[in-house]
């Protein structure tokens, strides 16, 4: 652009037209270019290089990604495949996961760089001439008509573009604009006790291949190796309270740190020097008071918002995707575009929502909390849950989500318009 020339006003037409670049959005936006569809997808960052905390893949994600070819070669960029769960007292194993008792072959997790699979999804994305990818590009407005959301307006550096499209979909994340701007209300519940302090330490020694949650003299801490080289932490803290944390300084932080996992504690030392070196994660429930507009769907944490326990949150975008899939192809070949017609997704799926959220409020009160009562009745629990059947229906639930989640491949094109 010259000195004389002002921004832009340029304008496309495509089927759908997808807000974030997430898992979700570009999961479905895959599934929607394989079966003929056209896609625009609307993404403000301009890179993958930035940080991502969300790094484990469920069986039921990894299932989805393999069915798409995208596992493999996200895997091969980088990852350790992790074999069990556990919950670790004061050096006693109370809970012990081992995910080799699930079906082969989607019976481990993957703790993986969140931009290895996103980097995947893309490239094969852009194998499609029906697809086009607006990078550095922020959703400004919603197109909208007789009460109707017909396409969106992305403001990049180069000027304003509208997208018309029969659907909009909102991918955009926990504090999705897209919600906010169709004026869709996000009820928050602050239903678990905690918030996350996430920080990275480096290896010493092979990777190991476990998730596990640590409990000693301080707060619970989440621990798992992430690639390259690294351990992921997590340490929990009071809900809102990490302001009177940070004002006693990072040196009474570490210390608090040390006490919970005293393990770490050298490396502690040697490498959180700054709060900078913390990322703070508000923990909360939330949920959009409605998914589906005519016109307009939510998916992934722009409809519905988890904690980090149980490693949730790509899993259920993923799946997402998957179930929002067909019942948008079907709509959009008949050209209906109201909301009803998503019911098919919407109805189900917040059923499914429903039960990740009791279950994750059952593992943090199980897990998580503190006192003495929860000291006693906690290994109780644990060998319940070891014991008996309840386990393994709990494992599978956490790591498959809905069976009804995969690919549905028979909506597929083959043709000019990208690789079969």
């Amino acid at each position: 652009m010259t000195a004389d020339q002002g921004p832009r006003a340029t304008s496309s037409a495509t089927d759908v037209c997808v807000v974030g670049g997430g898992p979700a959005g570009l999961t479905l936006a895959l599934l929607l270019l394989r079966s003929g569809v056209r896609v625009t997808l609307v993404e403000r960052a301009t890179s993958m290089s930035r940080e991502y905390r969300g790094e484990i893949l469920q069986p039921g994600g990894l299932a989805l990604l393999d069915q798409l070819g995208v596992l493999e070669p996200a895997a091969a960029r980088g990852g350790y495949w992790l074999d069990r769960f556990q919950l670790v007292e004061r050096e006693r194993v109370l809970l012990d996961i081992a995910y080799d008792r699930l079906p082969a072959p989607y019976n481990r997790l993957l703790s993986v760089p969140q931009r290895h699979v996103l980097a995947e999804l893309l490239a094969r994305c852009q194998g499609f001439d029906g697809f086009r990818y607006l990078d550095g590009h922020r959703l400004s407005a919603l197109v909208e008509e007789h009460g109707a959301v017909r396409g969106a307006v992305a403001e990049g550096r180069a000027g304003t573009h509208t997208v018309r499209a029969g659907w909009v979909v909102g991918a955009d994340g926990r504090f999705s604009k897209t919600r906010r701007l169709a004026g869709i209300g996000a009820e928050r519940q602050d239903v678990f006790a905690f918030d996350v302090l996430w920080f990275k330490l480096p290896q010493e020694g092979p990777p190991g291949r476990e998730v596990r949650v640590f409990r000693a003299a301080g707060r619970p801490v989440l621990v798992y190796p992430s690639y390259p080289g690294t351990v992921q932490l997590g340490w929990t803290l009071p809900h809102k309270g990490y302001a009177e944390m940070a004002a006693l300084g990072v040196d009474t932080i570490r210390s608090e740190i040390a006490r919970a996992v005293p393990a770490y504690a050298d490396r502690l030392a040697r490498h959180l020097n700054a709060l900078t070196d913390f990322t703070l994660l508000d923990v909360f429930a939330g949920r959009a008071r409605e998914w589906a507009r005519d016109g307009l769907v939510l998916i992934g944490d722009s409809a519905h918002t988890h904690s980090p326990l149980g490693a949730q949150g790509i899993n259920l975008a993923l799946q997402d995707a998957a179930l929002l899939h067909p019942v948008l192809v079907e709509a959009l070949r008949d050209g209906d575009f109201s909301a009803g017609r998503l019911d098919a997704y919407v109805l189900p799926r917040s059923c499914d929502i429903d039960q990740v959220m009791k279950t994750q409020t059952m593992q943090a009160k199980a897990m998580l909390s503190q006192g003495r009562v929860a000291r006693v009745v906690r290994p109780r629990l644990a060998g319940l849950v070891q014991r008996t059947p309840i386990g393994p229906k709990i494992t599978r639930h956490i790591a498959l989500g809905n069976p009804a989640a995969r690919v549905r491949s028979d909506l597929f094109v083959p043709g000019p318009s990208g690789r079969p």
